[in-house]
């Protein structure tokens, strides 16, 4: 069982910043690509962010681009997703993803095997 482990949510105003972790087990962190997702309540779950295993390639989903970063603290096996500029429409449960012995980044939920608990964030107005 490869567990993933996130931080960092929290309630925050619209334009205030938060910076999400993951801490995923060593062999998995290093080999394959990572993402973050996020749900809201009654909708589907959707990627924001992605990265490949080497840190070289990334993908945003447009609604995110130039506000959110993805990146990879190698010493750490640590994925982190720093957001900036946060709106209420950002507000979901944000859940991190691995992919399965597959290094290049993926875009749809099918790509991942495996799945961390989440944790939420609440941005208001």
């Amino acid at each position: 069982q490869v567990q993933l482990v996130e931080s960092g949510g929290g309630s925050v105003q619209a334009g205030a910043s938060l910076r999400l972790s993951c801490v995923v087990p060593g062999r998995t962190f290093h080999t394959n690509a990572l993402a973050w997702f996020r749900q809201a309540p009654g909708k589907e779950r959707d990627i924001v962010a992605a990265i490949n295993w080497s840190g070289t390639e990334t993908y945003y989903a447009d609604s995110v681009k130039g506000r959110f970063t993805i990146s990879r603290d190698d010493a750490k096996n640590t994925l982190v997703l720093q957001m900036n500029s946060l709106k209420p429409e950002d507000t979901a449960v944000y859940i991190c993803a691995a992919r399965k012995g597959v290094m290049a980044v993926g875009t749809r939920r099918d790509d991942y095997a495996y799945w961390g608990q989440g944790t939420q964030v609440t941005v208001s107005s």
